[in-house]
C-alpha cells in the first residue's frame, strides 16, 4: 500500500528543465571542521558529482549488477559515492543501520547475506572488519574494496590477502578531499604493496590536474616534497556564505589556459616517486583525520 505521504505524487522523475535546474545547481553542501571553530560548508554541484563517474568508470566497469552498501554518514562524502555510485549505474543500494555499522561481527553478516560487491571503508574501519571476516565459512561476492577517508598502511592488509586465492577482490585506495568532489586519485594495489611504501595514493583522476608547489607558489622539482595544489572538473563552487575563506583556499590556477579555471589548496604534502605515483605525507598544519574525520586541533580548542 502506498503511504498517504506519496498519495497524489507523480511516479516519473520530475522534468528538471521545466523546473528550471541545471548541472551548475548545487547537490549539497557537506560541512567539514574548521581552525577557528567555525565549521565550514563546501558547496559541491551537481556537474562535479557526475563527472565522478564518468572519469573512473574506466576503471571499475560498474554495472546494474553490482550491490553497494550505504555504510558512511551523509554528513562524510564517501557517502556521495556509494549511494550515487548504485544509483547512477543502475544498481542496488543496500541502507546500513547505524547500529550494524558500529558492530564487524553484524556488519560482515551483512555484507554477505546481500551479496555486496562494492565495499567502501576507511582503513580503521576495515581492520575492526578484517578481525570477523577471517572467522566466517560464507563466501563474500566483492568484486572491489575501495579505501579512503584516512592515510592506509598498506601492511595492514597481508593476512586479509593471504586468505584469498584466485577471485581475491581488487583492493583500491583512493585520496580525496571533500573540496575537490569526494575522490582525487586512484591506486590499484596488489600483493607488492604490502611491504611497500604507507601513503602511497597513486595517480589522478583523469579530468583533474596535480601540482606539488613550494612556499611561493612554485612547482618543486620530481620527488621533492610540496603541497598539493588540485584543479580540474572536481573543484567544488567554494565554501557557504564564507567568502574570504574560499578566497585563501580556491584560487586561479596561474598554470592553466582555461579562463575560470581554480586550484583548491589542500594543506597536504605529497611527493612524486620514481614510477610516477603520488605518496602523501601528512600535513602543513596540524589537522589531523580520526576516522575520516577532519579534526581542526584548533576548532576544539576555541570551544
Amino acid at each position: 500500500a502506498q503511504s498517504p505521504a506519496w498519495a497524489g505524487q507523480p511516479s516519473s522523475d520530475p522534468d528538471a528543465r521545466a523546473l528550471g535546474l541545471g548541472p551548475h545547481h548545487l547537490a549539497y553542501v557537506i560541512y567539514t571542521s574548521g581552525s577557528t571553530g567555525t565549521p565550514k560548508g563546501v558547496m559541491v554541484e551537481h556537474a562535479q558529482i557526475v563527472r565522478l563517474f564518468e572519469a573512473t568508470q574506466h576503471w571499475f566497469g560498474f554495472n546494474e549488477r553490482d550491490v553497494w552498501c550505504l555504510f558512511h554518514s551523509f554528513s562524510f562524502d564517501f557517502s556521495v559515492w556509494e549511494l550515487w555510485g548504485a544509483l547512477r549505474h543502475g544498481g542496488c543500494v543496500v541502507l546500513v543501520p547505524g547500529h550494524v555499522a558500529r558492530a564487524p561481527s553484524a556488519f560482515d553478516e551483512l555484507i554477505r547475506r546481500y551479496g555486496v560487491t562494492v565495499l567502501n571503508q576507511t582503513p580503521s574501519a576495515f581492520r575492526a572488519l578484517m578481525d570477523v571476516e577471517s572467522h566466517s565459512r560464507v563466501p563474500n561476492r566483492l568484486r572491489y574494496v575501495i579505501f579512503g577517508g584516512e592515510r592506509l598502511d598498506p601492511s595492514m592488509l597481508r593476512s586479509w590477502s593471504g586468505r584469498y586465492s584466485g577471485h581475491a577482490p581488487q583492493l583500491i585506495n583512493m585520496y580525496g578531499i571533500t573540496e575537490m568532489t569526494v575522490h582525487v586519485t586512484y591506486r590499484s594495489l596488489g600483493q607488492s604493496d604490502s611491504s611497500g611504501p604507507g601513503g602511497l595514493i597513486g595517480r589522478r583522476i583523469p579530468d583533474l590536474r596535480i601540482y606539488l608547489l613550494d612556499g611561493h607558489g612554485e612547482p618543486v622539482p620530481f620527488g621533492a616534497v610540496g603541497e598539493l595544489y588540485i584543479g580540474g572538473a572536481g573543484v567544488a563552487r567554494g565554501y557557504l556564505n564564507r567568502a574570504e575563506l574560499s578566497a585563501q583556499r580556491f584560487m586561479a590556477d596561474p598554470f592553466s589556459a582555461q579562463p575560470g579555471a581554480r586550484l583548491y589548496r589542500t594543506g597536504d604534502l605529497a611527493r612524486y616517486l620514481p614510477d610516477g605515483n603520488l605518496e602523501f605525507l601528512g600535513r602543513t598544519d596540524e589537522q589531523v583525520k580520526i576516522r575520516g574525520f577532519r579534526i581542526e586541533p584548533g576548532e576544539v580548542a576555541a570551544h
